[in-house]
């Protein structure tokens, strides 16, 4: 294999896993507008959903030099609303 086809191979995988980073990471802060939105409407919320897509971005950050997540628990999330008030 040419030297140039294995750079553009190692590119395109690198490329691809980014675009999962991004797209995880999205899905993870849409999750948490969620969770806020709930928490401030004063409704019953839970952080299952973000720490799912934490722990698939940290599986992928343990491959690559892609940033690690922290857990969110539900005092994470009042605690951002309190300040917000």
């Amino acid at each position: 294999m040419s030297v140039h086809k294995a750079i553009t191979l190692h590119a395109q995988k690198q490329n691809k896993e980014f675009t999962e980073f991004s797209f995880l990471d999205q899905k993870r802060e849409d999750y948490i507008q969620e969770a806020i939105e709930l928490c401030k409407a004063e409704k019953d919320f839970t952080t299952d959903s973000i720490n799912q897509i934490t722990i698939q971005i940290n599986a992928l950050a343990n491959e690559r030099f892609i940033p690690t997540r922290k857990m969110v628990t539900a005092e994470m999330v009042r605690t951002y609303v309190g300040k917000l008030a």
